[in-house]
C-alpha cells in the first residue's frame, strides 16, 4: 500500500492529548486521544502534569500505529498545536521544575500589580506603561494573571528557589518542541503573551530589549524565537524511542491552538473569518495591519501565515459551560442523558443534547444564561463575573436549562461578533464554526439564529487543530502552501438564520447585555 508523506499532527488541548495523521490535502487519517487531568487549586490556580501530556502522547501514537500502521510508517514530519499562555519553568537540563501553570490560572494578577504599579493607574497597572506594550507588541499583560507574563512574576516572587532554578520559561507548545527535539525555542505566537516582543513587522518578531527589562524576567529565561514553519530539528533519539518514530522525523515548530484553528479551518485569506468553540472560544480572521482594540481586547498579533496577523477575539468559556453542565449537573444514569442513548463519551454527549434542545422553544421559556463561569476575556476583561441563570420559575424544567446554556454561549458571541465587525470594518455575513462544539447541530443553528449569519460547519470540526497543525507542517516540509488551503478545506453543512426567530432573540440579547451591566458591580464585590 503506497501512502502519501504523513505529517504526525500533535494537538493538545486543555481536556486532552490527541493525534492525527495529516496528508497535505488536509486528508485526517485516524485519530487518538486521552483525557489530561487538571488540577483546579485555591486562589484561582490550574495546573496541569506536563509529564502527563508526555506519556499520554506515546499513548496516543501507538494507538494510531496499531489502527493505521502504513500511514504511521509514511510519517516524514511532526507538528504541533496546543493550549496557549500556559507557563513551565525548566531548569539547564529541560526538565520541568513545577507542573504548568495553565492558562486558566489567575495567581499571579496581584503579583502583576505589584511588578507594574503607578500612578495613575488603570485596573493596577501603571497607565504610564500601556502605550509602549500596545504599540509594541499590540496588547498587554493581562489584569487576570491569566497569561505568562504574570505566571512567570508568580514564579518569581511565590517560589523564589524555582526561579533561581529556571533557565527557561516556556509556554505549552515550546516544551512539547524541547521533548521532540531537545531544542529550547519559542514560536512567534508562543511568546506573544510574554508582552515582550516588537511585533510591528510580522516577518520581524523580535525581543525588545526595554520591553524585557521592565518585565521583570532575567533575559537568559526566554527563548529564542523561531517562525511556526521553521523546521526545528530532528526528533531526538529519546523522542523517537518513547513514541515509536524513526530518527529521521522531521519537527516543524507549529503553534497554539487559534494560529492552528485558523489554518485549519481553511480560513487563511484576508478577513475571512471563522468560530471555534471548544473549552473556550474565539473568532479569529487574517488581516493585513497590526491593530488593537483596547476597549474590547481584541487585537491583531503574529501567526503562521507569512506577512499577515491574526485578529483573535477570545471568550474564556464556551465549552466549558456544557462540561460543568455534564459533571457537576447531569448524571450519567439520568434520564436527560438517556434520550441520547449514551455512554459516559465525551464525543456522544452532543446526540442527547440535540435531542432534548429541539423540544424546547427558542429562548428557553424566557430563561436566560450568563456564561462566565471562569470570569471573561473579550469584549471585556473581567475575572470577577460568574455564570448564573436569570428568571426561572416554577415551570421551568432542566431542559429549559439545557437550551438555556447553549443560547447563553451564543449571547456572549454576538456581544463579541459586534466588537470584530467593527474591526474588520464590515459586517461578518458568514462563519466557518469548527471546534468540539460545532458536533452538535442544534447548537450550530442556534449561533445562526442568534448572531444572524450563515454558519458553514467544518466537515471535520474535531479534528481542526490537528489538521491546523498538519497543514503548517507540510507548508514547512515544503509539501504545501497556504494559499492552496482554502481550496483544500471542506465544510458538511450550512446553516442559515431563521429570520421567524430575530425579534425574540433580538429582546433577550438586550437583557443579556443588561444583566451584564447591572451584575458586574455586584460579581466585583462577591468575589474581591
Amino acid at each position: 500500500m503506497t501512502v502519501e508523506p504523513q505529517v504526525l499532527a500533535i494537538d493538545l488541548g486543555t481536556s486532552g492529548m490527541k493525534a492525527a495523521l495529516v496528508a497535505a490535502d488536509g486528508t485526517v487519517t485516524g485519530w487518538a486521544e486521552r483525557e489530561v487531568k487538571l488540577h483546579v487549586l485555591p486562589g484561582g490556580g490550574a495546573e496541569q502534569d506536563p509529564r502527563d501530556w508526555w506519556d499520554a502522547l506515546a499513548e496516543v501514537v501507538a494507538d494510531l500505529g496499531r489502527a493505521h500502521p502504513d500511514h504511521l510508517r509514511a510519517i516524514t514530519t511532526i507538528c504541533s498545536s496546543t493550549q496557549g499562555e500556559g507557563t513551565i519553568p525548566v531548569d539547564a537540563a529541560g526538565e520541568a521544575l513545577t507542573r504548568c501553570i495553565t492558562w486558566l490560572d489567575m495567581r499571579g494578577a496581584r503579583n502583576l500589580k505589584e511588578h507594574f504599579k503607578g500612578f495613575p493607574a488603570k485596573d493596577g497597572v501603571a497607565v504610564r506603561r500601556i502605550p509602549r506594550w500596545l504599540r509594541l507588541t499590540g496588547g498587554m499583560p493581562s489584569t487576570t494573571g491569566k497569561d505568562p507574563a504574570a505566571h512567570m512574576l508568580y514564579v518569581r516572587d511565590e517560589l523564589p528557589e524555582v526561579y533561581e532554578r529556571t533557565a527557561s520559561f516556556l509556554n505549552v507548545l515550546d516544551w512539547i518542541n524541547l521533548k521532540l527535539t531537545g531544542r529550547t525555542v519559542a514560536t512567534v505566537d508562543s511568546i506573544l503573551t510574554s508582552w515582550v516582543t516588537d511585533n510591528r513587522k510580522p516577518d520581524d518578531i523580535h525581543y525588545d530589549a526595554g520591553l524585557v527589562a521592565a518585565s521583570g524576567i532575567d533575559r537568559d529565561k526566554f527563548p529564542p524565537i523561531v517562525a511556526c514553519t521553521e523546521v526545528i530539528g530532528e526528533i531526538s533519539r529519546e523522542a523517537a524511542a518513547h513514541l515509536g518514530l524513526p530518527l529521521a522525523t522531521q519537527v516543524v515548530a507549529g503553534a497554539i491552538d487559534n494560529t492552528a484553528a485558523a489554518v485549519g479551518a481553511g480560513t487563511v485569506a484576508d478577513n475571512q473569518p471563522h468560530l471555534y468553540i471548544g473549552t473556550s472560544s474565539w473568532i479569529a480572521a487574517h488581516v493585513r495591519r497590526k491593530k488593537t482594540d483596547v476597549f474590547a481586547q481584541i487585537a491583531s498579533v503574529p501567526c503562521a501565515v507569512p506577512d499577515r496577523y491574526l485578529m483573535t477575539a477570545l471568550q474564556a468559556t464556551a465549552g466549558a459551560n456544557l462540561t460543568w453542565l455534564r459533571d457537576k449537573i447531569v448524571e450519567y444514569d439520568d434520564p436527560l442523558v438517556g434520550a441520547g442513548h449514551v455512554s459516559r463519551d465525551e464525543g456522544s454527549i452532543f446526540d442527547a443534547f440535540d435531542r432534548i434542545l429541539p423540544t424546547v422553544p427558542a429562548g428557553a421559556n424566557g430563561v436566560v444564561y450568563t456564561p462566565w463561569l471562569y470570569g471573561e476575556r473579550a469584549p471585556v476583561d473581567d475575572p470577577k463575573l460568574r455564570a448564573g441563570f436569570f428568571n426561572i420559575s416554577l415551570d421551568t424544567n432542566r431542559s429549559d436549562l439545557l437550551r438555556a446554556v447553549f443560547e447563553g454561549v451564543a449571547f456572549n458571541t454576538r456581544w463579541l461578533s459586534a466588537a470584530v465587525n467593527r474591526f474588520l470594518g464590515a459586517p461578518v455575513s458568514s462563519l466557518v464554526i469548527t471546534g468540539g462544539g460545532a458536533r452538535s447541530d442544534a447548537w450550530c443553528q442556534i449561533f445562526a439564529d442568534v448572531l444572524g449569519v450563515e454558519i458553514r460547519r467544518d466537515a471535520r470540526p474535531v479534528a481542526v487543530n490537528a489538521r491546523g497543525a498538519g497543514w503548517i507542517g507540510a507548508v514547512g516540509a515544503g509539501l504545501v502552501t497556504f494559499p492552496e488551503i482554502s481550496g483544500l478545506a471542506k465544510n458538511d453543512h450550512c446553516f442559515a438564520p431563521d429570520d421567524t426567530k430575530r425579534a425574540l432573540y433580538d429582546d433577550l440579547f438586550a437583557s443579556y447585555r443588561t444583566l451584564h451591566k447591572q451584575l458586574a458591580p455586584v460579581y466585583r464585590r462577591l468575589n474581591a
